[in-house]
């Protein structure tokens, strides 16, 4: 068994070259050689045989003796149509949105057990937050997260629970199951979720649900303030009218 097959469970060139862009992380500029084989178990000498093959591609870029992830990347990335057309819809409601209350506006995806964020609105000292566009938090600490699994299949909560103990990523993260299956059955019956303080000390987010023409769940909005002197429920109001909006466009579906 080779490297990749202790760190993958496969051998083939495509799974190696998948470990070494998958190895990027959102705060990562550029990687070494060394860190690049660190972090996916493959040998230095293999990973800088695929470097080159993926330099040629574009899908990395040289920096010294570093690499980092090339305008290729970035590029196969746009094209994702879905995606695309959900953004390019909901953009400009979010905008709208972030004018009326200054506050930063998220639009996510479910991404396996994660939430993906597609588009993100801010302005101001208030705009530091963890989420960065293409970036994963999960699900149970983040208020689209939450709306998302409100309104998914039960199955999927069922899979997060068998993944194993729910991270703590603040002292008041929910991490009891059953407190995180109250919180989403009050999301199904509020039409909205939240969270204080979960992801970020200091701030809590409210998220809604987007629905397709066809009433098929598509992402969650949120709005992310400070904790304190916030009002949940008036800003769920305002994020279910941009949801409404968008669903009534028939742009997304």
């Amino acid at each position: 068994m080779d490297d990749l097959d202790q760190a993958a469970g496969s051998n083939s060139v495509l799974g190696k070259a998948r470990l070494i862009l998958e190895a990027f992380q959102l705060d990562d500029g550029s990687l070494t050689l060394t860190e690049l084989s660190r972090r996916t178990g493959i040998s230095k000498a293999s990973v800088h045989r695929l470097n080159q093959e993926l330099l040629a591609w574009g899908m990395l870029e040289r920096s010294g003796l570093e690499y980092r992830l090339g305008m290729r990347a970035f590029e196969l990335g746009s094209r994702v149509p879905r995606f695309r057309v959900l953004r390019d819809a909901v953009r400009p409601y979010m905008e709208s949105l972030h004018h009326r209350t200054r506050e930063t506006v998220h639009l996510a995806v479910l991404d396996g057990l994660d939430v993906l964020y597609l588009e993100k609105v801010a302005g101001g000292p208030r705009a530091a937050r963890p989420s960065q566009i293409a970036g994963r938090l999960p699900l149970h600490s983040t208020a689209t997260g939450k709306v998302l699994l409100a309104f998914s299949p039960a199955t999927l909560v069922q899979s997060l629970f068998e993944r194993g103990p729910l991270e703590r990523v603040t002292p008041t993260t929910v991490v009891m199951p059953g407190m995180l299956v109250n919180q989403l059955r009050q999301a199904r019956s509020d039409g909205y979720a939240t969270e204080r303080e979960e992801t970020t000390a200091g701030y809590r987010s409210v998220a809604v649900p987007i629905f397709g023409a066809s009433g098929l769940l598509l992402a969650a909005v949120s709005l992310t303030t400070a904790a304190a002197g916030s009002n949940p429920a008036e800003h769920a109001e305002l994020l279910k009218s941009l949801s409404r909006k968008v669903s009534a466009t028939g742009a997304v579906n």
